[in-house]
């Protein structure tokens, strides 16, 4: 099959260890599991003197720059020669790019030069950013660029079968392959529920907490969560906001929120802790490729109230484990809370049902799926 005795894997991706995102997490995961399955793998990623994670496997820095304005992510500027030398001395079988921009393309390039298999996946759904920085003119240059990309790629790995829907509608066909993620059962569970946590943020036992989990940005859907939260409060109906997360749109939330609980940036059981104690999980996101944080929310036993989008959708039975919104529709998400809010019983049975879903997404076998999808291409090719 190779020269090597075990598969060796190069990554390029433009997100690992400098932000703590659904894309960096997901991919940690990734090279913990090929790790422990006797894979090599070699990470080529932007990185920072100061991390948001501590990264899994080797990491090669890529030459890159912040965004300003936004420090939180970094631009890569290319492959260096130290990159390239590092790639040639590691001797990948396989390349994957999880990042379509420059310091991609010249990975691909340089893996299709040497003949390897070439694999894609697809996290950020792009046209939708787009959208919201009002930059929706450059989508055919966007689609075209991305088309570009994936034409040498043998697979393509997209997380929800509507994301592949929309993939193939713009004219990316071959190779596409389905890989969605997976979510800790065990550490996202209601019984993590914690009265403590409700008291020590100042929540009654009475009280509806409907929490808001995710990166403070505005393409997450912040403001609309925000005008929900004004709108069910002008109704009448109680509600207390629970925000969970860090980023540049904190200060907006907190002047639109002044009465909401923010907890900062989370993770492990505290993170866990606090989606079990709140009661309804709002998620007005449009830009997710899958949604991490519904199906951890989802795990937690709360019924999730979405944009119905891509992601979302895919996930959140409506009706059964959640209810599906129109998108940026603040009066159909309010209509949606409201209804939770007044009706027990039903928020309930709706957040039993969502940890039952949760349960089909399980990491070892969603992770599994992907390295199978490697050695079916290394035996193709030998």
């Amino acid at each position: 099959m190779m020269a090597h005795e075990q598969k060796r894997i190069a990554l390029y991706t433009g997100a690992y260890n400098h932000i703590a995102d659904g894309v960096s997490l997901t991919l940690n995961r990734l090279v913990a599991f090929l790790l422990e399955g006797r894979a090599d793998v070699l990470v080529l990623a932007p990185t920072t003197s100061k991390p948001a994670l501590e990264h899994q496997g080797e990491l090669e820095p890529v030459p890159s720059v912040a965004i300003p304005g936004r420090a939180e992510y970094r631009v890569a500027l290319g492959l260096s020669r130290q990159n390239r030398e590092r790639l040639r001395a590691f001797s990948p079988d396989i390349m994957h790019i999880a990042t379509p921009d420059l310091a991609g393309t010249q990975a691909r390039a340089w893996a299709h030069r040497r003949g390897l298999p070439i694999v894609a996946s697809y996290h950020t759904h792009f046209s939708s950013y787009l959208d919201y920085y009002r930059m929706g003119w450059m989508q055919p240059l966007m689609w075209a660029w991305l088309r570009s990309s994936y034409r040498s790629c043998s697979h393509i790995y997209v997380p929800t079968p509507s994301m592949a829907d929309i993939l193939r509608s713009h004219g990316i066909h071959d190779g596409v392959e389905l890989w969605p993620r997976g979510v800790e059962t065990d550490i996202f569970h209601p019984d993590r529920r914690s009265v403590a946590f409700r008291q020590r943020h100042g929540f009654s036992d009475d009280d509806v907490v409907v929490a808001f989990i995710s990166r403070l940005v505005i393409e997450k859907g912040t403001d609309v969560y925000a005008g929900v939260i004004q709108a069910v409060q002008a109704e009448g109906v109680p509600v207390r906001a629970l925000v969970v997360g860090a980023g540049p749109a904190e200060d907006n939330l907190r002047s639109m929120l002044p009465q909401a609980t923010f907890t900062g940036h989370l993770s492990g059981d505290a993170l866990a802790e606090a989606y079990a104690s709140s009661d309804i999980f709002l998620f007005p996101s449009e830009t997710e490729t899958f949604g991490n944080v519904t199906l951890e929310a989802m795990a937690s036993g709360l019924p999730t109230v979405c944009a119905n989008a891509v992601g979302s959708k895919s996930l959140v039975r409506d009706g059964e484990t959640g209810i599906l919104c129109r998108a940026r529709d603040t009066a159909d998400f309010t209509q949606a809370v409201c209804e939770l809010i007044r009706d027990t019983p039903r928020r309930a049975a709706m957040g039993r049902a969502a940890r039952e879903r949760s349960t089909q997404y399980s990491w070892p076998v969603i992770l599994g799926r992907l390295n199978d999808c490697y050695d079916r291409l290394l035996k193709e090719k030998n």
